[in-house]
């Protein structure tokens, strides 16, 4: 089956060959559903690229593969902006997986992708990853003087990762999150932009976001997420500060563009975050509350939320007489004690000015449905707004 696979992708077989990138061959004269079948490979070819029978691969066998790199990827170039197309292609894509993470925009970075997973692989012979080498440093085509932003970019990411990889712990008392945590964040942040390049995109991105922070403990994705969605807010801050000495209508529209992407993003993240009750509920047993109240303070959906979830927890706190304090009145579903809901609900109340009056507006709304009782321990609302 893998050497069936091997022969149909690099064209051994009765396969037709790729079109060279510059090909005068447009997508467009092939029957639609030819390249449809031959997208559909490009799953195969990575996973036989990250196996050992490239042990078997000689130059001609190396030259042919990435011809078909450079083939998925100028369907890229000629599709992108064709949302219909991108639609088709991607759901073929995604019907072939064992390779859960590829999508339309994959196809874009198909050169860099084949290039990462045999440089990786020991498999490949000698003779053929010195070609390789030379192929990515020199792409078909290229001038001398050509800039091979390809493979820049792919050594940019693979140190990153390596340097993510390495032990690391931050400095006692360091403020915001540990310097690894903000450059995963950063790093999703770039990767989600670039899934989202195209119109309509939105959820592709969401796709691709699923099956990147499931394959993370969930405590991690939980802090990964959260430093990105700080990044987005700290991140347009300073570039609101830098531009206040910038005038002109260009600068203004790009500053307007940012701003729209950094808003779908954001939404990206939110939809993750929000999309599942059981999921955000464990989102915010895990951060710190102080955390949890910045990000409300930038994010009103998140907020509402966050709020909506204190009042289900509040809910299931019943007065003990004999305690004289509130305990929780069933051990299996009660999340916080009194003692850790109060300190949810200061903190809201020490963040921004709009977050402090929407929290207790809602404190005083619940008191109010609540009977509006002005004793203690008659109403835990009452006695949460004597408190903050």
């Amino acid at each position: 089956s893998a050497n069936r696979v091997t022969n149909a992708i690099l064209g051994l077989g009765s396969a037709p060959a790729p079109p060279g990138p510059h090909s005068n061959l447009q997508p467009q004269a092939c029957p639609m559903e030819v390249v449809l079948g031959q997208v559909e490979q490009l799953p195969a070819l990575l996973a036989v690229s990250r196996s050992a029978l490239v042990r078997d691969w000689d130059s001609l066998t190396l030259d042919r593969a990435l011809e078909w790199a450079r083939y998925f990827q100028h369907l890229y170039n000629r599709f992108r902006a064709r949302p219909q197309l991108r639609e088709a292609l991607g759901r073929r894509l995604r019907r072939s997986q064992p390779y859960p993470l590829l999508g339309f925009p994959a196809l874009g970075r198909c050169p860099q992708l084949l290039g990462l997973a045999l440089l990786e692989n020991r498999a490949l012979p000698p003779a053929a990853c010195r070609r390789l080498l030379r192929s990515l440093l020199q792409p078909p085509g290229a001038g001398t003087g050509s800039d091979p932003r390809g493979l820049e970019l792919l050594a940019r990411r693979k140190a990153a990762a390596c340097l993510l990889a390495l032990p690391h712990r931050p400095p006692r008392g360091a403020p915001g999150p540990e310097p690894q945590l903000q450059a995963e964040a950063q790093l999703l942040l770039r990767r989600l932009r670039e899934e989202g390049q195209g119109v309509g995109e939105a959820a592709g991105q969401l796709r691709w976001l699923c099956g990147v922070l499931e394959q993370l403990p969930q405590s991690r994705a939980f802090g990964v997420v959260a430093a990105a969605l700080a990044l987005l807010k700290q991140g347009r801050g300073a570039q609101q500060a830098g531009d206040r000495d910038r005038d002109g209508s260009s600068s203004q529209d790009g500053r307007q563009a940012s701003a729209a992407g950094d808003g779908c993003t954001a939404g990206v993240l939110l939809s993750w975050l929000l999309g599942n009750q059981e999921r955000f509920s464990a989102f915010c047993l895990c951060l710190p509350c102080s955390h949890l109240a910045f990000l409300a303070g930038y994010y009103s959906q998140l907020s509402r939320s966050y709020l909506d979830l204190l009042t289900s927890w509040g809910s299931l706190l019943v007065y003990d007489p004999l305690q004289g304090r509130w305990v929780k009145s069933c051990l299996d579903k009660a999340e916080l004690s009194w003692e850790e809901l109060r300190e949810r609900f200061i903190s809201l109340c020490q963040g921004s000015a709009l977050l402090k009056e929407q929290t207790q507006a809602a404190l005083e709304l619940l008191r109010t449905q609540d009977g509006d009782f002005k004793v203690c321990g008659l109403s835990v609302w009452t006695d949460l707004l004597m408190e903050v």
